[in-house]
């Protein structure tokens, strides 16, 4: 409901009330009573609605009400239901004198949250006024009731407390209007003050009179004080008076020494009346009145004085920031200096934070202000958040346009009455300050200019290449040295990327594409020149992107000739990695490619296998023809299996009389043997060695990458392999088998701890975003299972999936992922119904034995009944396996799930038995493309086209794609080329867990 509803409002019901007072005087105390009541009601919904800085005062007022309400009601009960005239003392004199207390407290307390109890000089001008009205009123109020004869001591005390406390607010009333801000609050506040003191004056003499009536136009002015204070604390101004406000010491209005001038000589002036009635009845109050307003003028000149000096010090200290500003030489300087001004300018000892530089105020404008650290950066809050209150100075420029005069601010936190009266001197520093930067800003720019003449006759003598590009990769600017190299002028408006090789521009595009997009590369490229000789330059490329320079205003390329430290190195590699004798890999080489076979292996769960050739007694052939023949007969070997085992297997020469060759893709042990026995024969062909026939044989020994931890494991075993075909009688082959028992007792350990883990829960879920490749947009999480192995620790599912898939641990391995993963969108779905982020789905793998476990399907609607996820916020995933047979059940339940609403993809498309039947047949809206995939697409020609008519294919059905494990930008560019508009991996975001899941999603954006 809006303010002005709540204000229109509560004002017609509280004219209806008071009219409905005046017109049925028989429901005068009902109608009475719901005027104090809806005014006290008012002031509570005012609190509870614009919650100020501090409630208090606001509090202490609205109880003043109930009380002042409880003091009406009781006494209209004495006269009306009991029966009593004018009873006097009573209780509701009780309610009164508190409503006196209360009302003057919550005025004093209003008083303090602006001016932090440091404005003495307010004070003492609220006690002056106080002293000449209280002269007025103990003549005419307070001094009848003393010298009546007709009433008790009680019934004169009583009486005396109202005028009194009608004095006391009367000052705190001048106190709030002399320092609040003007505001609707304020003036409503100051109507109802004034309303009250109008009636309790017309009260007082009417009590003395005796004339005095409920029901007549007295009780307008308490209709105004419930109406206007209900009102202002209805109104949003009302925080305002419990907001920090700068005392601006030395301000004195017309109006307020208007004020004082009258409240001074009222005491004479009521002298020089009774003097000249020949009665002077009052002389010794008037004394006294008159020396105490003469002791407050003291005090107060003592006060001017005493700003005075503390304006002399604050002077001096702002004269020595200036000198340790004009001596500053950069931007710490200038900090230090300020910091240190501003522990002059507080009084000694004070506590403080203050911080100086690029930040900003919470608020717009200019101005000087006091803000609650609750409302600075996060940043600047951790700095200065010991302290409630900060003084925010603007640096300004002077003499510059408004867009261009703010360099930051100066935030000062310290006690609030010590921030009270720092305004001021610290507007003064902050603009000492801003000249201070100004200065040093333009040093700068002198020396940068000076700077650029420098560098650039190093430019004009550098032998490096150094172009500026624009957007359009057109050079804007290219150094002397491209003449020369290019013989002929520089190429100033050519496209750089035509000076490039034909074969390495897509690659000079996509580092110009990077660098422009924000991407950093911490290590340089290799580039090809064309010649003019028809030769080629290696070149090494850095890029810097400086669109934002003035000075520049593109892309910084510089290239330096590497043709010479290329050739070195690619000589230092063969040497490194080459035989000299067969010109075949040597060991170093063909360890690291068996290395990397086994990890591709062990990924993607292609068979890898290693065969070791030895020949037999070539010592005694090396012996019996000498070193030269040995030599020309290995360098033979090495051709022969070469040219037999053809390019597709690394064929390496490990040392001595001993070869090997590394096969990958391998399906089943029968072709290492087939393999085996072709290598046989082709080296059972004699060989023509120093003039004559020389017959080779040879042992084989194979391993295949099943058990083999790395590329060394998997050598050593075919290693032992091969000694096992020596020791058999040469010529022959064996395959390494022992590992067979090993990876049974393996399997049956992996099995057991499975079966405990499942029952121990043991298990954890993971969560990998799904973003948007275009946007980084998070659509999505994929749920993971990992094992909390109490030995091995953290175990990833490739570890442990086979396993329990053969022992059917799977079902309830994949029911409890499914139940975590729903329980966990769900909340992501009521944390996103609070704020605006969209609710992200959850992918769920199922394995095909889960899939076709009965009664899989109610269990997954019953899981979202129970946890109140929408079904379209979880996506399960099957794989191609699942729908290679036409299983009438398989396909019902998949419609199934489709007409809840859950959603379906397919896994790791690509991988098994790709069929575009079941694409067109099955119910499924999402393909995930397999790792295996993305990896090589970047690098392959043939894979990237793969990938691309895979994600056509998926458009034209009207599927959506999501690549998995992108590790690097190049994948991403080549998937968002490509048309694929999700995809998740490592350059994202790791797995993670749900409290993780929950500040990834209320974070910033990723980046992608």
């Amino acid at each position: 409901m809006s303010n002005r509803l709540v204000i229109g409002g509560y004002f017609l019901l509280t004219a209806v009330l008071s009219v409905g007072f005046y017109a049925f005087p028989g429901w005068h105390m009902v109608l009475w009573s719901a005027i104090a009541l809806a005014s006290a009601a008012a002031m509570a919904l005012g609190i509870r609605r614009h919650r100020p800085r501090r409630r208090t005062p606001w509090i202490v007022l609205a109880v003043g009400v109930l009380t002042f309400a409880a003091g009406d009601t009781t006494y209209n009960l004495l006269t009306t239901v009991f029966g009593q005239q004018n009873p006097f003392p009573s209780y509701a004199d009780l309610f009164y004198l508190v409503t006196c207390v209360l009302v003057n407290v919550g005025m004093v307390l209003l008083v303090r949250s602006m001016t932090h109890g440091r404005d003495r000089s307010s004070l003492v001008d609220a006690v002056i006024l106080t002293l000449g009205v209280g002269l007025l009123d103990w003549i005419f109020l307070i001094n009848p009731y003393v010298v009546a004869p007709d009433l008790t001591l009680l019934q004169k005390a009583v009486s005396i407390a109202y005028p009194l406390s009608d004095v006391l607010l009367l000052a705190t009333v001048f106190r709030v209007l002399g320092t609040a801000r003007r505001s609707p609050t304020v003036v409503l506040l100051g109507i109802g003050c004034a309303g009250l003191l109008f009636s309790d004056v017309v009260y007082g003499l009417g009590q003395l009179n005796g004339s005095w009536q409920i029901g007549g136009p007295i009780d307008l002015g308490w209709i105004a004080l419930y109406a206007c204070w209900g009102l202002a604390a209805l109104h949003p101004s009302m925080v305002r008076l419990t907001e920090p406000r700068l005392i601006r010491q030395g301000e004195v209005g017309w109006v307020r020494l208007t004020v004082l001038g009258l409240s001074a000589v009222i005491a004479p002036a009521v002298l020089l009346i009774e003097t000249l009635q020949g009665n002077v009845r009052d002389g010794v109050v008037i004394a006294v009145l008159s020396a105490l307003i003469f002791a407050l003028v003291l005090v107060r000149l003592t006060g001017v004085v005493n700003r005075h000096r503390q304006a002399l010090t604050r002077e001096r200290g702002l004269r020595e920031a200036a000198s340790a500003l004009l001596l500053a030489s950069d931007v710490d300087a200038v900090a230090l200096a300020v910091r240190i001004a501003v522990g002059q300018l507080l009084p000694a000892g004070t506590p403080h934070e203050a911080v100086f530089g690029e930040t900003s105020c919470p608020l717009s404008g200019e101005a000087t202000q006091l803000v609650s650290t609750e409302r600075l950066d996060p940043a600047l809050r951790a700095r200065v958040g010991r302290f409630p209150i900060a003084l925010c100075c603007p640096l300004t420029r002077s003499g510059r346009p408004h867009a261009t005069s703010l360099v930051g601010s100066l935030v000062v936190a310290a006690p609030e009455h010590a921030l009270a009266v720092l305004h001021w001197p610290a507007e003064s520093l902050a603009a000492q300050a801003a000249l201070a930067l100004e200065r040093i800003a333009l040093t700068q720019e002198i020396n940068r200019r000076i700077g650029e003449d420098y560098f650039r006759t190093l430019v004009q003598n550098n032998s490096d290449l150094i172009f500026i590009v624009d957007d359009q990769n057109r050079i804007r600017y290219a150094s002397p040295s491209a003449t020369a190299v290019f013989d002929g002028p520089a190429p100033a408006g050519y496209p750089l990327v035509d000076l490039v090789e034909c074969t390495d521009r897509l690659m000079a595009v996509q580092l110009l594409d990077l660098v422009r997009s924000g991407g950093l590369r911490a290590d340089a490229v290799d580039w090809r020149l064309p010649m003019p000789d028809g030769g080629l330059m290696h070149v090494e490329v850095s890029c810097r992107d400086l669109r934002a320079d003035p000075t520049v205003r593109g892309l910084v390329v510089t290239m330096r000739d590497v043709t010479e430290r290329r050739r070195l190195e690619r000589e230092l590699t063969l040497q490194a990695f080459q035989d000299p004798l067969t010109g075949l890999p040597n060991r170093v080489l063909f360890q690291e490619r068996a290395g990397q076979a086994v990890a591709r292996s062990q990924r993607t769960g292609r068979g890898t296998g290693v065969v070791l050739i030895d020949l037999d007694d070539f010592k005694e052939l090396n012996d019996t023809l000498g070193h030269a023949a040995g030599d020309e007969l290995l360098a033979a070997v090495g051709a022969r299996l070469a040219d037999a085992l053809g390019p597709e297997y690394t064929t390496a020469r490990l040392g001595g009389d001993e070869f090997g060759a590394l096969v990958e893709d391998v399906t089943t042990p029968d072709e290492l043997e087939r393999l085996a026995e072709r290598t046989l024969v082709v080296l059972a062909e004699p060989l023509r060695v120093g003039g004559q026939l020389v017959h080779v044989r040879a042992s084989i020994g194979f391993a295949l990458a099943v058990e083999a931890a790395d590329g060394e494991d998997l050598v050593r075993q075919a290693d032992l392999a091969l000694y096992a075909a020596k020791g058999a009688g040469k010529a022959q082959w064996r395959r390494y088998q022992s590992e067979l028992h090993t990876a049974a007792v393996q399997r049956l350990l992996l099995r057991a701890e499975l079966e405990r883990a499942v029952e121990q829960g043991e298990f954890a879920v993971h969560f990998q975003p799904i973003v948007a490749l275009d946007s980084g947009r998070t659509a999505g999480f994929e749920a993971l299972v990992r094992w909390a192995h109490p030995d091995r620790g953290l175990l990833a599912p490739e570890h442990f999936i086979g396993a329990a898939e053969e022992s059917g641990l799977i079902v309830p391995m994949g029911a409890f992922v499914l139940h975590h993963a729903i329980v966990t969108a769900a909340q992501w779905y009521r944390e996103c119904l609070t704020g605006s982020t969209r609710p992200p789905y959850v992918s769920v793998n199922v394995s095909a034995r889960q899939f076709r476990t009965l009664g899989f399907v109610d269990s997954v609607r019953a899981e979202l009944a129970e946890c109140g996820l929408p079904p379209h916020l979880l996506m399960l995933e099957i794989t191609e396996s699942l729908l290679l047979r036409d299983d009438d059940k398989v396909w019902a339940d998949l419609q199934d799930l489709r007409s809840m609403g859950v959603r379906v993809a397919i896994d790791d498309f690509g991988t098994g038995y790709s069929s575009l039947s079941y694409l067109r047949q099955v119910p499924i809206e999402l393909l995930k493309i397999d790792k295996s995939f993305v990896d090589t697409a970047s690098s392959s020609p043939r894979q990237q086209a793969l990938v691309e008519g895979i994600v056509r294919l998926a458009d034209a059905l009207g599927l959506v794609v999501v690549a998995e494990g992108i590790e690097r930008d190049a994948e991403r560019d080549l998937l968002v080329g490509a048309g694929c508009k999700y995809g998740q991996g490592y350059l994202f975001a790791r797995p993670m867990l749900y409290e993780d899941t929950v500040k990834w999603l209320f974070s910033d954006r990723v980046a992608a």
